[in-house]
């Protein structure tokens, strides 16, 4: 008979959302304290990770949850895109250990040689990204193929980063920024192909007919992922500063836009699907966002925090959860305490927004307020999937 661990250990989209919802509240738990010592007019002094306390948190979301949501997405989908055979389960256990190694080396990285650190922290993309290749082999379609070099460039953000943990160059800043606007791009493409097609196939099967369908704008759906492209490109070729900005700005409208045809009013009773709808949208306004700040206009940690807690967090909470209640045949409808949790990180988004622009005794508040919704949110996730997460696939009737 098999075990909840078993079930856990076996299938991708288990062991790596599981992960990925445990380490979202961990990292914020982590980060949560560490703000109310300091709120409360305490002191840490010493903490066993190497990096200052908020580009530990910074990494750990970015390369850390993340890394997990998309050792999931890939291993889960792309046997379905390409009819191979699922990964076995030597290697979905090895990759999720060194994962889990790559996270311990960061957090001990107080006392480890740096370079160890940097080997262990790097080790899982490229796993992971050769085995989505073995896998692309059998179709190697070029929409598919690309994602590649997307998971290229969220490992290239993570080495620079590590360069400067090294003292070998000054590129943490930026790596950063690439890792998050990597993933932003990979949101802006994946999502640009879910959203419109979920929402289409779920009005269908609510009896609209063919005509009376949202359609993409396909000339604005390439547009919107091309300049999104080029935000993280133009980081890393060092080009001057407003011009990743002003591609952000206008590949964020044409997000924003592209939305508009997808039909988001329509489905405004299906948590399902408008987290994805709002997770798309938190993209494109991050980007304006953010393009915006590179012109002196508003924050830029805010802007960065839209695209981290409301894109990222978004759009892999709903990928996530969908996921894992499609894979253990229950219904594609998001349980209560799911949609709750889409809200959560919504709010937590534009809270942590708004507390940017704010001074003086409110910030704090705000700011920890924000993480606590975050911690709700996935916490909410967890409680409710566990059952799916853990337990044996639902046979439904007919």
């Amino acid at each position: 008979m098999m075990t909840a661990l078993t079930r856990i250990l076996t299938e991708p989209y288990r062991i790596y959302f599981l992960a990925a919802g445990l380490y979202a509240v961990f990292a914020l738990l982590v980060w949560e304290m560490w703000l109310g010592i300091h709120f409360a007019g305490g002191m840490v002094s010493k903490t066993p990770f190497a990096a200052a306390p908020h580009l530990w948190h910074a990494h750990e979301m970015i390369f850390g949850y993340a890394s997990a949501a998309l050792g999931g997405f890939f291993l889960t989908a792309v046997p379905n895109w390409t009819g191979s055979r699922q990964a076995a389960r030597a290697f979905v256990v090895l990759t999720a250990a060194i994962w889990l190694a790559g996270r311990l080396a960061i957090w001990f990285s107080g006392a480890l040689p740096p370079a160890l650190v940097a080997a262990l922290d790097l080790a899982f993309l490229p796993l992971l990204g050769v085995k989505v290749a073995l896998m692309l082999v059998k179709r190697p379609k070029p929409q598919n193929v690309a994602f590649l070099g997307f998971l290229a460039l969220v490992w290239a953000g993570n080495l620079m980063v590590h360069l400067e943990w090294l003292g070998l160059a000054g590129t943490l800043d930026t790596g950063l920024r690439v890792g998050l606007l990597a993933l932003c791009l990979m949101i802006a493409v994946l999502g640009g192909r879910v959203t419109p097609g979920f929402t289409r196939n779920a009005l269908k099967r609510a009896g609209q007919p063919e005509t009376d369908l949202p359609q993409s704008c396909a000339p604005l759906d390439r547009a919107a992922t091309a300049l999104i492209a080029l935000v993280p490109l133009a980081l890393l070729a060092h080009l001057p500063p407003l011009i990743p900005a002003a591609l952000a700005i206008v590949g964020g409208t044409a997000q924003v836009l592209r939305i508009a045809f997808w039909g988001p009013l329509r489905i405004w009773r299906q948590p399902i699907l408008w987290a994805l709808h709002l997770g798309m949208t938190m993209l494109g306004a991050g980007l304006v966002l953010w393009g915006l700040s590179g012109f002196g206009l508003g924050s830029e940690v805010a802007a960065l925090h839209v695209l981290g807690i409301g894109a990222v967090g978004g759009m892999t909470l709903a990928v996530m959860s969908r996921a894992v209640l499609g894979h253990t045949g229950r219904a594609l409808v998001a349980p209560r305490l799911v949609a709750l949790a889409y809200g959560l990180i919504a709010l937590a988004a534009g809270l942590r927004w708004l507390a940017s622009g704010l001074a003086g005794e409110a910030y704090f508040p705000l700011i920890l307020a924000t993480g606590a919704l975050w911690i709700a949110a996935f916490t909410l996730y967890l409680v409710s999937l566990w059952p799916a997460l853990a337990g044996p696939r639902v046979e439904r009737a007919g």
